[in-house]
Parts: C-alpha cells; sequence; structure tokens
C-alpha cells in the first residue's frame, strides 16, 4: 500500500508528516521513523509527525525525533502541523490539539501561525547558563559572535555532560543584538546536531532573556539560521503564562512511500 506523506517546514526546521488518522502508520516502528528522516537514504526531516483523530478536539500531535524516538514538545512542530491541518481542511482559522505535553491552541492566517505553548513557573539561573523546559529542556548560554561557534561540538559537549547524559538537554547558544533582538543557534537532542531553528528553544531564549533581565519587553524577536520567529508572553511573578510562539510554517512538497 502506497503511504502518502507531506513535507513541512518552519523557518528551516523540517518534519515529515502523516495523516494517520486510518492509523495507517505503525507508531511502533522506530526504525522505519529514524530511516525516513535520514537524509541520504530517507527522505530526510529534523523529525516526523502524525496527524492523528482526537474525540474532544480537531486533533491529536504524534512527533518522533530524526532518531525514531517519540519525543517532548516541538514548537515548530506544532506551527506545522496546524499549517498541516488546514489543508487537510480540519480547521479553518484557528486550532485547537493534543501534544505529548498537553492541549495547544493555535491561529493561522496564511502561511504564519501563531501556537499557544505551555505555562513556564521554573526558570533556573546558573552562572554561564539559564535552564528550563518549554515543553522540552533547554540550556541557554549567552555567546558573543555565535556565527563563529562549533553549535554541534560544544551543543554535544553539554547534552553529553555528567549533568544532562541522562535525559539529554537542548543547547542554546544566544547573542543580544539589540533591545528584544536574539540571534539563536540550537543543538537539538534527537536530531544529535544543529537545527536551522527550534520553536520551544526560542521560546526558552525569549524566556530566559527576559528572566536574567536582558530585555525587559514582553515580545521579544529571535533570529535563526533558518529565519525569524517572535515570542510573547505575559509574566506573573516568577510564572510565565500566555506564551505565543509565532512565524511561518510552508508545505514544500509531498509524495508517496
Amino acid at each position: 500500500m502506497k503511504l502518502e506523506f507531506y513535507k513541512y517546514q518552519g523557518t528551516g526546521n523540517d518534519f515529515i508528516i502523516i495523516d494517520n488518522r486510518q492509523n495507517i502508520f505503525d507508531k511502533n516502528d522506530t526504525k522505519r521513523v529514524a530511516e525516513l528522516c535520514d537524509r541520504r537514504f530517507g527522505i530526510g526531516a529534523d523529525g516526523l509527525i502524525l496527524l492523528e483523530s482526537h474525540p474532544d478536539v480537531d486533533f491529536e500531535m504524534v512527533y518522533y525525533n530524526a532518531d525514531g524516538n517519540q519525543s517532548s514538545m516541538c514548537g515548530n512542530g506544532g506551527r506545522c502541523i496546524v499549517a498541516f491541518a488546514k489543508y487537510l481542511g480540519l480547521i479553518e482559522s484557528k486550532a485547537t490539539f493534543l501534544a505529548i505535553d498537553g492541549m495547544h491552541h493555535a491561529s493561522i492566517e496564511g502561511d504564519y501561525v501563531k501556537l499557544h505553548m505551555k505555562d513556564v513557573s521554573s526558570v533556573n539561573k546558573f552562572s554561564d547558563y539559564t535552564q528550563l523546559d518549554t515543553g522540552s529542556p533547554h540550556y541557554v548560554t549567552l555567546s558573543n559572535g555565535v556565527d563563529g561557534l562549533n553549535v554541534k561540538q560544544l551543543g554535544s559537549e553539554v547534552r553529553y555532560s555528567e549533568i544532562f547524559k541522562a535525559e539529554g538537554i537542548n543547547v542554546n547558544f544566544v547573542e543580544h543584538l539589540k533591545d528584544n533582538v536574539f540571534k539563536v543557534r540550537t543543538y537539538e537532542r534527537g536530531v544529535e546536531d544543529e537545527t536551522l531553528s527550534c520553536g520551544t528553544g526560542v521560546t526558552a531564549v525569549a524566556i530566559a532573556m527576559n528572566y536574567i533581565g536582558e530585555t525587559e519587553k514582553n515580545i521579544v524577536e529571535l533570529k535563526t539560521p533558518g529565519g525569524d520567529l517572535q515570542v510573547m508572553f505575559q509574566k506573573e511573578g516568577d510564572t510565565y503564562r500566555d506564551v505565543w510562539l509565532c512565524g511561518l510554517a510552508k508545505q514544500v512538497f509531498k509524495g508517496y512511500l
């Protein structure tokens, strides 16, 4: 049986998306997921997403990292699946869906998707980095001249360090450009390499930069190698609520397996 797939990207963070409402894809076949995400022998992607039926909301999102393992929340993937749901005619301009970290709301206008992220009530500041969870765990560190960094090497050193290697962590290198504008490069666990953009990563960066006083603004502009994203939030004490990740999400192509 032929299996139809779609390729989407959100600021260069790319995903294979499959309409699995009829349970046509074997979710236990992690080897196949990894093979499909392989950039030389497969379709090539940072992750694979299944859109599935849900009895109470528009759909459910099941996300796998490129290594084939089901993973924590993916922000750009969440924006892409909203665009896919609109393409399928499941939604018009608004969506509610279930992901691994709970319910999400979103809106879409053209290719621009706004995704409501989880509240963040715990931000831990250390001498040279900030640690927080925005649906996925993140390490955020300021750096001068992020363009010159070997992100894969430096990121893997943190990700596999004694303190983080058990669960793994995503590593974000941040350069403060001006006021509420930051440049970000991210090493993603599960991909085990730099990606062109990371949605939960830029969300973590925006919150971390506000928390440590690098910006007082609650609308933060993030420049990634794959494009620009915007994060908005409301701060109530030490809790960040009403967090939104905003940016473009586009279909690249579709094909059959």
